[in-house]
């Protein structure tokens, strides 16, 4: 009998890849092979660790742990931990929590591979991926590590320097994706802006932009982690002038304090960045920005809280989220700076950016009201259809819902009238 093996991913959507493309190279044969978003009895569990901050190596070791629990009620037999926590603390975990079967770092692929697939069994797999998204979407990570040195960011170290992936290599990922009934193609990278450098010394986003748009059964194209450098004016054109790509960024800013954006070693420093950011407004038709910023950094007084304020409320981003500072092992922060800010301070800027935005939201929302929109149906929930227009992203921003029609399928586009908002989703029909 074959035996049942869960991989539950945690962290980004380029984890979310990684374990795409384990499952895909696991031997079938031997093995059938689930998606979990929770710790489920299965024979073998794989857990994709994230190890960004502290929340997320937290709920890392929380996962484990529970894993480690069902184990020891004989609901698991084996526990395999691979990621980025593991390549960051292997030999930590391995010493305290001897419970877990095997730890793997990224690099380790071959060896789970190894050790599933019985060491004798030739297996050659048909797919690049299996997705664990629905059939309609998918990630594709254009490039692997981080050439940043941003304060706080301990990526870099886990996942090394930035390796852009090859144009024509993507292209037949996404061709395959596409062959497979994908329709939405969202690009993932630690730096989307700066991919090509490292291959060509120049940007090379734009060029596989107009590669990708090419196949035919892809009809969006979003991008997600872009850095606020290198955003080149034929890169603003190419998003601008292309039909498929989503008039939607992700570009996290992070502050726009020149002192805290000096502390946190971000670049363009303010008066560059705001030009950036309303020359993307004015230059490319209808985009939605979203953003991230971090509060709590050390050195962020109130005057400069207060200034990230402001400009939150003046610019008025369609979409932004946020996140406390938290001291990461060998980040350049934690080792010059003092994690000086106490957490009630961080928990009450925190709160503060999230009611400014939660209005900014509720505001924007309501001018779509009257207006009809190409919306993608996602999922069904209970009496409603759930979908997205192409100013929202899978899981973290706005959803449309619309009454249950049996006309509508899920994975199809349709044009939705928009009669309702409220301040993170639309009512549609």
């Amino acid at each position: 009998m074959k035996q049942n093996i869960g991989i539950l991913t945690l962290g980004c959507h380029k984890n979310t890849v990684d374990s795409e493309k384990l499952a895909a190279i696991i031997n079938p044969n031997l093995y059938n092979i689930y998606f979990l978003e929770t710790v489920q009895p299965v024979d073998i569990l794989i857990i994709n660790t994230c190890g960004f901050i502290l929340d997320a190596k937290k709920e890392s070791i929380d996962t484990i742990l529970e894993a480690i629990e069902l184990k020891y009620k004989k609901k698991i037999n084996q526990i395999i931990v691979t990621g980025c926590l593991t390549t960051r603390y292997y030999n930590e975990l391995k010493s305290e929590l001897s419970e877990v079967d095997y730890f793997f770092t990224l690099n380790e692929t071959k060896s789970i591979i190894s050790i599933l697939n019985k060491n004798k069994n030739i297996f050659k797999p048909n797919n690049i991926r299996i997705l664990s998204t629905p059939s309609h979407y998918a990630y594709l990570k254009i490039a692997e590590g981080c050439n940043r040195k941003c304060s706080f960011c301990a990526i870099p170290k886990i996942r090394g320097k930035y390796k852009s992936e090859d144009i024509d290599s993507l292209y037949n990922e996404a061709k395959e994706l596409a062959n497979k009934g994908v329709k939405e193609l969202i690009l993932v990278a630690q730096d989307l802006t700066y991919y090509g450098y490292d291959l060509k010394r120049k940007s090379l986003l734009a060029e596989l932009l107009k590669k990708l748009s090419t196949i035919n059964n892809i009809e969006w194209i979003r991008l997600h982690y872009t850095y606020p450098q290198f955003f080149t004016n034929e890169l603003i054109e190419e998003i601008n002038n292309n039909a498929k790509i989503c008039k939607y960024i992700d570009l996290p800013i992070q502050h726009i304090s020149n002192k805290i954006l000096r502390l946190m070693n971000r670049k363009p420093e303010k008066e560059k960045l705001i030009e950036l950011l309303y020359k993307l407004r004015n230059k490319i038709n209808g985009l939605h920005l979203r953003t991230t910023v971090l509060v709590g950094h050390p050195g962020e007084t109130k005057k400069d809280f207060d200034e990230l304020v402001r400009f939150i409320s003046e610019f008025q981003f369609e979409k932004l989220g946020a996140f406390k500072y938290s001291h990461e092992d060998n980040t350049i922060a934690a080792l010059k700076l003092k994690d000086s800010i106490p957490e009630k301070i961080k928990n009450e800027r925190l709160a503060k950016i999230m009611e400014i935005q939660q209005e900014i939201s509720y505001k924007k929302n309501q001018k779509f009201i009257g207006t009809t929109k190409k919306v993608i149906i996602d999922r069904e929930e209970n009496d409603f259809l759930i979908g997205r227009t192409q100013y929202d992203s899978p899981e973290i921003d706005n959803e449309v819902l619309i009454k249950k029609n049996s006309k509508y399928k899920v994975g199809n586009f349709y044009d939705i009238k928009i009669i309702d908002s409220f301040e993170f989703d639309l009512i549609g029909e």
